[in-house]
């Protein structure tokens, strides 16, 4: 999967979340799903509505009532989903909350080795300075990124790279998604 394509997967908090609870074998409905993710009914509608529109989610033909339809995940999806859900196997239960933030998978896959700011921003076309620096020093808080500066540098540069669960998700993130 090409970095843009996670980029708008990522938009949605609930969007991965869901994929990992399909991937996990919950039911395709709107009530196990809502259950099992613990997401609101207007958030998770738009997310179930973005995955549609990004093709990774279908209606089960055939299954569920009109008001009350069953979901599948399409090919493309189920790649997504294992994604999301080994994402999500190795974070902790208070982590779920970074996860769903709309740029922390995006960096953290960007962030597969050592980095600096401008080699991060590059990585990822679509990112404001804002959004990067507001998710690094995110990142950074929780002890997922670690920021050295190069003292050897001129002008100085922070460096940034992931440590500890960051570390691991940048890894699992990194060796699918695929930078043009």
């Amino acid at each position: 999967m090409y970095i843009n394509q996670f980029v708008n997967i990522t938009t949605r908090a609930w969007t991965l979340p869901i994929l990992a609870k399909l991937h996990d074998g919950v039911a395709g409905r709107q009530a196990p799903l809502l259950a099992a993710t613990g997401a609101g009914r207007t958030a998770f509608a738009q997310s179930m509505e973005h995955l549609i529109q990004l093709e990774l989610l279908e209606r089960n033909p055939g299954h569920g009532h009109p008001l009350r339809p069953e979901f599948r995940l399409t090919t493309t999806g189920q790649a997504a989903a294992e994604l999301a859900y080994n994402v999500y196997s190795h974070a902790e239960e208070g982590d779920q909350g970074l996860l769903r933030r709309s740029w922390t998978l995006p960096v953290l896959a960007a962030l597969q080795s050592s980095g600096q700011f401008s080699m991060i921003q590059r990585r990822l076309p679509r990112i404001t300075d804002r959004a990067l620096s507001q998710s690094l020093k995110t990142l950074e808080d929780r002890a997922w990124v670690h920021r050295c500066v190069d003292v050897q540098a001129r002008p100085l540069r922070p460096v940034y790279q992931p440590a500890n669960t960051g570390e691991t998700i940048s890894r699992i993130v990194g060796a699918t998604v695929l930078f043009q």
